[in-house]
């Protein structure tokens, strides 16, 4: 998750069979840098613990000794410093490594300037000692730290489960024997055993064995998925029930799980609007501040002399006017979106996608494979003179050997292949279709044409599909409507989408436009093109793009120009393409449309927390300055103000996760 990981992606993006060695040795040292990561962020949060309880202990003794006790102003500095130090000298060697590069101004050297300030006025003349508040300031700036700090960790944590997708073993079989690899260690081609309770190595197709996959990491589905020889299965799934024998397809840094790795561990490199907006903010807002701090300590004092007084109110003015709730909270929340949309198998590529995402006005979708199956099945069933079943089984024996989908559709709704039927003499009618003899009738299936060379009356159907029709002995026998079945929760998701305040949902298909008008009158989507060429959906998003950004939604074999084109690409069932998962802003891991509308919700969401944390931090800032100015505020409520705040805008940036 942290920046130390990337140099390992990049090391397995090409993996030649020379480079297994080095590559390998990265991935070790990758493997264990991931666990001390942890570690170091638990002990650096109870080691922070120990350390505010510490120092607060000491300030409350301090505090009891000066009022029992008469000693010089020096040697009370003296006392107070422990706990000050305690606490905080590392913010103190943070603002001066800062300065010393150059990059003055953070949250650091304000807070130090603060404090340096409150413990140096004791020794005006004529002024009171603020030695204890010197050191609450910097105590509860480390509170502050220390939020954050958990905060940031549990939303690292919420991403980090992905990692969970992270195979540690691969079983290969080498000559006869199974050893235990790293994945790494695994080429295309080879054959590994996958046993139950292991996760998948790499990708691969499965030879021999049925078994069910737990998807979760990957889709955020819960319900398992039945795999049999032949299926593809993916890295980072945990196999449940059988042993599995599979032969790899890809390298392991080419594998699923290590692209969702890679791409999560970039998501942050993308920066939001917002952030930007901060960054900028900051680099203008902070020597301002400082600025103003100086002219407060400086010019009253000249006129009136009562130089504890303005210096007094000018620190509080820097402590108070210190951005770090806007510093840490923004990014924190948009880290907590990302993190919380993975959960639901959603990735953003980054804090700028969350921004498109929220402000998306029109989506627009691809038919094939995204609102649809992609795969053809029976419809209906129109019988003339047989029954449907024996219209059914006579169309399968015809096309049995057929590779034709619509032949795998016919084959699927009546799978009996030996049922004692003689079916002999096949023939393919090119461009019309199959005739064989079953049981010495003449059978013929096809389209119109072929039942017009054949002699039988057949008539057009009202369905909406392909239309397949049977003849037995030139006597037209019924027809059979094939056609891609629409995905259960498409029509909630236009619908969802609606709800979410899109203005307009569109499908774009290379299909006929009967087929396209009856999928887009189903789904109620406010228009549709059909019958594109990939080209002419790039342009066609083209015309679309304006105001409000439009989102494309495809599965992505042939949509890469157009995720790429779209101000939003969004990759579905993501895990089919490859080129789609480098062309998508956003890819969403299993095949369900209604994860657009889910994606949108969470960017929204995101937003909302991070203006609010906005807001929240600028007024209660601007409300303790004017106090500050006019001397009604004390360093205590300023430094409330400033840490309050933190805290208060963590906490809220932490809603985003769920």
């Amino acid at each position: 998750m942290s920046h130390d990981h990337h140099h390992h992606t990049e090391a397995c993006g090409h993996c030649h069979e020379e480079e297994h060695g080095h590559h390998h040795h990265h991935e070790d040292e990758e493997g264990h840098g991931h666990h001390h990561h942890h570690e170091h962020e638990e002990e650096g949060a109870r080691g922070r613990i120990l350390k505010i309880a510490a120092a607060a202990l000491l300030l409350a003794g301090a505090v009891i000794i000066e009022k029992k006790t008469d000693w010089a102003t020096w040697q009370y500095l003296l006392l107070y410093l422990v706990p000050y130090l305690l606490v905080g000298w590392d913010t103190l060697k943070e603002a001066a490594e800062a300065l010393c590069h150059g990059e003055a101004l953070d949250e650091n050297f304000l807070m130090g300037i603060a404090t340096l300030g409150a413990l140096a006025i004791g020794f005006l003349p004529g002024a009171q000692t603020q030695f204890p508040e010197a050191v609450f300031v910097m105590l509860f700036f480390q509170v502050g730290e220390l939020f954050e700090g958990i905060a940031e960790g549990r939303s690292r944590r919420s991403i980090a489960h992905l990692m969970d997708i992270r195979p540690d073993v691969a079983h290969l079989e080498r000559d006869g024997a199974v050893v235990d690899v790293a994945p790494e260690e695994v080429r295309p081609g080879e054959t590994v055993l996958i046993r139950p309770g292991d996760k998948i190595p790499v990708d691969g197709i499965v030879l021999e064995g049925n078994s069910s996959l737990d998807t979760v990491a990957l889709t955020g589905e819960s319900v398992p998925r039945s795999v049999a020889p032949d299926d593809e299965i993916l890295s980072g799934c945990v196999n449940l029930s059988g042993v599995l024998r599979v032969r790899t397809t890809k390298a392991a840094g080419e594998s699923t799980a290590a692209r969702i790795l890679e791409l999560v561990e970039h998501a942050a490199d993308n920066k939001s609007r917002s952030e930007h907006f901060i960054t900028r903010f900051a680099r203008i807002y902070t020597p301002v501040v400082v600025a103003l701090a100086l002219a407060l300590a400086l010019i009253p004092p000249l006129l009136t002399g009562e130089w504890a007084t303005w210096i007094y109110r000018a620190l509080m003015f820097l402590v108070v006017s210190c951005p770090c709730a806007l510093v840490i909270s923004i990014p924190l929340t948009f880290f907590g979106g990302i993190g919380g949309a993975s959960r639901k198998g959603i990735l953003v590529k980054g804090a700028a996608f969350m921004d498109t995402l929220a402000r998306v006005g029109t989506v627009v979708f691809d038919k094939t494979g995204t609102l649809t199956e992609g795969v053809f099945s029976v419809t209906a069933v129109h019988p003339e003179k047989l029954n449907e079943e024996r219209l059914l089984h006579l169309a399968a024996h015809v096309e049995r050997h057929s590779t034709h989908p619509i032949a795998a559709a016919l084959r699927q709704a009546w799978p009996a292949e030996q049922d004692g039927c003689d079916v002999r003499d096949f023939q393919e009618i090119a461009g019309k279709g199959l005739v064989a003899s079953v049981n010495g009738q003449a059978v013929a299936v096809g389209n119109g044409k072929l039942m017009e060379e054949v002699g039988a009356a057949w008539r057009p159907c009202t369905h909406v599909g392909t239309i397949i029709h049977v003849a037995v002995d030139g006597e037209y026998a019924g027809h059979i409507v094939i056609s891609d079945r629409i995905k259960e929760d498409a029509a909630a998701a236009i619908e969802a989408l609606h709800e979410e305040g899109v203005r307009k949902t569109v499908m774009l298909t290379g299909d006929q436009e009967e087929i396209a008008a009856s999928v887009a009158a189903q789904l109620h989507l406010d228009g549709f093109h059909a019958g594109l060429l990939p080209e002419e959906k790039v342009r066609r998003v083209e015309e679309l793009l304006g105001e409000t950004p439009v989102a494309f939604v495809g599965d992505g074999i042939n949509d890469a120009p157009v995720l790429a084109r779209a101000d939003l690409g969004i990759a579905m069932g993501g895990l089919g393409s490859d080129a789609a998962i480098e062309a998508a802003d956003v890819v969403i891991m299993d095949d369900k449309p209604s994860k657009t509308a889910l994606a949108i919700r969470i960017a929204r969401r995101t937003l909302r927390i991070a203006r609010e944390n906005m807001w929240l931090a600028i007024g209660i800032k601007l409300a303790v300055l004017v106090l500050a100015a006019f001397g009604a505020a004390t360093l205590w409520m300023a430094v409330f103000a400033d840490v309050g705040v933190t805290v208060l805008a963590v906490f809220n940036a932490m809603r985003a996760l769920r």
